[in-house]
């Protein structure tokens, strides 16, 4: 039987390599994230930053989290550009005002002049009998899970909820929650525990291949375009909301042909889609017809990469545990997503970036203001972007790119990744050093340079463009986000 082994990568622990500053001219942000993807420590020479500084403020290094992830994933696909041209590799510009526009992409969206609504009215922090709660209600489902699990009718509106809210402990609040399949998280402390920025697990061999792990090459690329270094690329996304989307996003952006597949029983928001369609298709397959999972079957056998942003296990219950994936697919590039890490008692829990930031102690550490004291209700704080969305999307999307290039250059065979909202948490919190205050930025943030607008099926939309910075990088994307799942389920 086919399957992974255990094995961390270099990303398993974090040290010296994860402090924030320079060696020599090499930012040591972006040395840790790169090793941690595997990547050649010859190369990170060719990486410089520029743009505004006083970006992404922050009592945590999130501007040095978003550009080392947007680096690493620029540096990926100047690697893959490279190898597809024959050319040297080219050198990353990461500009400091393009990351910081992208990180919130979500709140620059807007769809015919109309600017969306990002948290749901029954979403955001709630005070409880001994503390503080954050929910997470912005899916139909998930309102309705969480209304019941506290006995509130349907239509029970957000003045209900706090009331009800408030006569209760908050961890009573995230249990029940959990137990009826809804979101809240109870506002804790900062929490020691340090998950693996990336995990890189072996695939083993397979059984009636007749060859060892990693003795089945991956099929062949040929020549392509600076600006496309993913052409031909053909990538299965099995991911929703955020992290997962900007991840094949990005693959869409630099020329891979993205086919994302959700259950007709799960809606997607069209506002969400609007943001995160850009460059790829997307269609609606029910896996548990025959009809549809022969489709999906037809589509994973010539499939180079999938990505999946599901619970641990979840899609196993569908035949597509990573087992299933690699017994098929031996030479496949599997990135696996998850809220809360691979072990551990909440692994298997639902989650998403605000709760994460709640449940690791980001929203604690927030709520002090150094100068001024904690804030005067007691109200938690919040990073200023979805800043472990964005990140680890960024950095699985580099994940994809280093194992195509890893695959036909150093080792044939099957890779299979692994990442976690909380491990963006993690290295944010313990592996990157907090900034030493530094003068205003000479040079202005301004986000409109780096905001476009664009005719889709939605309508007109003003988006945040890639920030993507290599030699001859794609400014933006070859096509406007389509109607969520309304594409054939056939590959380009």
């Amino acid at each position: 039987m086919p399957g992974t082994t255990g094995t961390t990568g270099p990303a398993g622990t974090t040290g010296a390599a994860g402090a924030a500053g320079t060696t020599g001219s090499v930012d040591r942000p972006t040395a840790h994230a790169w090793a941690a993807l595997g990547g050649p420590p010859e190369l990170l020479a060719r990486v410089a930053f520029r743009g505004p500084e006083d970006v992404l403020p922050s009592g945590l290094p999130v501007r040095r989290l978003a550009r080392t992830t947007v680096a690493v994933c620029s540096l990926a696909a100047a690697e893959l550009a490279a190898h597809r041209t024959g050319a040297p590799v080219p050198a990353v510009r990461v500009d400091q005002g393009a990351v910081a526009t992208a990180f919130v992409s979500e709140r620059h969206l807007t769809v015919d002049g109309r600017t969306p609504v990002t948290f749901a009215p029954h979403s955001g922090f709630w005070r409880t009998a001994d503390g503080w709660v954050r929910t997470h209600a912005n899916y139909p489902h998930h309102r309705t899970r969480l209304l019941s699990a506290l006995g509130l009718a349907a239509d029970a509106g957000p003045e209900q909820l706090a009331e009800v809210l408030g006569r209760l402990p908050a961890e009573r609040i995230q249990e029940r929650a959990y137990e009826a399949g809804a979101l809240a998280v109870a506002v804790a402390p900062v929490s020691p525990t340090v998950h693996p920025l990336v995990e890189h697990l072996e695939v083993e061999a397979t059984a009636g291949v007749g060859t060892t792990a990693g003795a089945v090459p991956a099929r062949p690329l040929g020549t392509a375009p600076l600006d496309r270094p993913a052409a031909g690329i053909r990538v299965l996304d099995l991911t929703r909301v955020i992290a997962g989307p900007v991840a094949t996003r990005t693959l869409a952006l630099l020329g891979a042909d993205v086919l994302r597949v959700d259950s007709p029983r799960l809606p997607e928001a069209d506002d969400a889609h609007a943001d995160t369609g850009f460059g790829k298709r997307s269609t609606r397959l029910d896996l548990a017809t025959p009809a549809d999972r022969a489709v999906f079957e037809d589509l994973l056998a010539t499939a180079d990469v999938v990505v999946t942003g599901y619970r641990p296990g979840a899609l196993a219950a569908h035949g597509l545990s990573p087992e299933a994936l690699f017994a098929r697919r031996p030479d496949l590039v599997l990135a696996q997503l998850c809220a809360w890490g691979w072990t551990g008692p909440w692994a298997g829990r639902r989650g998403f970036d605000s709760l994460v930031q709640v449940g690791v102690g980001i929203a604690a550490h927030e709520a002090v203001d150094d100068a001024a004291g904690p804030d005067p209700d007691g109200r938690p704080g919040v990073l200023p972007a979805q800043a472990l969305d964005h990140g680890t999307g960024y950095l699985i999307a580099a994940g994809v790119l280093r194992s195509l290039v890893d695959q036909r250059t150093r080792r044939p065979g099957g890779r299979h990744l692994r990442f976690s909202l909380a491990g963006t948490a993690s290295w944010l919190l313990h592996g990157i050093e907090p900034e030493a205050p530094h003068t205003a930025s000479p040079e202005p943030y301004d986000p409109s340079r780096w905001l476009a607008e664009t005719d889709s099926a939605y309508g007109r939309l003003r988006h945040a463009l890639p920030p993507i910075g290599y030699e001859g990088a794609p400014a933006d994307w070859s096509r406007p986000p389509g109607r969520w799942g309304t594409d054939e389920p056939v590959w380009l």
